[in-house]
């Protein structure tokens, strides 16, 4: 069960947090479908999953994911509306989003021990386990990929920038 909830905290992070950011640092939408259809491919792979069982299962981890980044989404909104409400946030406001960080935590163990349920009606233990790792694996190498991207563009920005700024330089 703990390794269930790394995986999916793991997820979640990926999800709610880095996702989203991939297609805003390359200057260009990120196609989410291309995304989901490679890593259900990795992962049907990695897990040894028949068709029938990828048809069952990934339907219902992406039903699982969806109600995650709904309580992740709230609780982004709840924080923005106190950062939009004052400049200033008080010690209890910072309480509040505390609190409720450990209520969307909860919330997500909730779904889950309850999706978990549901998991191992259409797999046996061996395959959810080797599904879920495959889905961290992904994941983790999208934000390697991602991070080696970004560096490499962000040292191709610098390189133009250097070499702009040594042409104003010159030219005084």
């Amino acid at each position: 069960m703990k390794i269930q909830k790394t995986i999916g905290i793991l997820i979640s992070v990926f999800i709610f947090y880095i996702f989203p950011q991939l297609g805003h640092a390359q200057d260009k939408k990120m196609d989410i479908a291309d995304f989901e259809k490679r890593k259900q491919e990795y992962v049907k792979e990695k897990a040894g999953l028949s068709s029938k069982e990828a048809e069952q299962y990934f339907p219902l981890n992406n039903e699982l994911n969806q109600k995650k980044f709904e309580l992740n989404r709230q609780h982004r909104e709840k924080i923005k509306q106190i950062h939009n409400k004052n400049e200033e946030i008080t010690d209890e406001e910072y309480r509040k989003i505390l609190e409720n960080d450990v209520e969307i935590k909860l919330k997500e163990a909730e779904l889950d021990k309850e999706y978990s349920d549901k998991f191992e009606k259409i797999l046996p233990p061996e395959k959810l386990y080797k599904a879920r790792q495959a889905e961290k694996n992904f994941i983790q190498q999208e934000v390697n990929r991602f991070r080696k991207e970004n560096n490499i563009q962000r040292k191709d920005n610098q390189r133009n920038s250097n070499s702009n700024n040594r042409g104003v330089k010159n030219k005084k």
